[in-house]
């Protein structure tokens, strides 16, 4: 939980920001798209990515090098877990830890859409997270059905341009 987002906010600063070889709104549809794949949506991101930048070879070298180190680091932090998750500070840690990645999920949708918000069309955005939101936790309405619906409103429902 929030590995997957603060590696995608770190990509958006090293591929959007800093170097420029991907833009905002084709870095947003590989997000968006990763979203509604089934499996790994890092792995689907990473891929995507890849793709645009190389095609073919790009996805493979990409896909490759977002799971091929990843596997093994877990491996090994999964032997260690397995002999320290019943020591007390370690559970300690871990809720630290926890804590910590729901704030980089956090921030990680804020830098994916601040660029889409601005101050005149900021209550569009808040609705749609709102309404979203609630789908999620209050009627338990899967993540891939919310997100069709969302692109299908937002296809037909005009932004006022100021």
């Amino acid at each position: 939980m929030g590995g997957a987002s603060a590696t995608i906010a770190v990509l958006h600063r090293e591929l959007v920001a800093k170097r420029a070889w991907v833009d905002e709104p084709r870095f947003g549809l590989c997000y968006a798209l990763s979203r509604v794949t089934p499996g790994t949506n890092l792995l689907a991101f990473c891929t995507g990515i890849g793709w645009l930048l190389r095609r073919l070879p790009g996805a493979i070298v990409a896909l490759l090098a977002a799971s091929i180190p990843c596997s093994v680091l877990i491996i090994i932090i999964t032997m260690f877990f397995v002999q320290w998750s019943h020591n007390p500070v370690v559970r300690v840690a871990i809720g630290g830890a926890m804590a910590a990645a729901v704030g980089i999920t956090v921030i990680t949708c804020w830098t994916i859409s601040e660029p889409y918000i601005k101050r005149t069309n900021w209550f569009r955005p808040l609705l749609f997270v709102g309404v979203a939101f609630a789908l999620e936790v209050f009627l338990s309405v899967p993540p891939v059905p919310v997100l069709v619906a969302a692109a299908a409103v937002g296809c037909f429902v005009p932004i006022r341009r100021s």
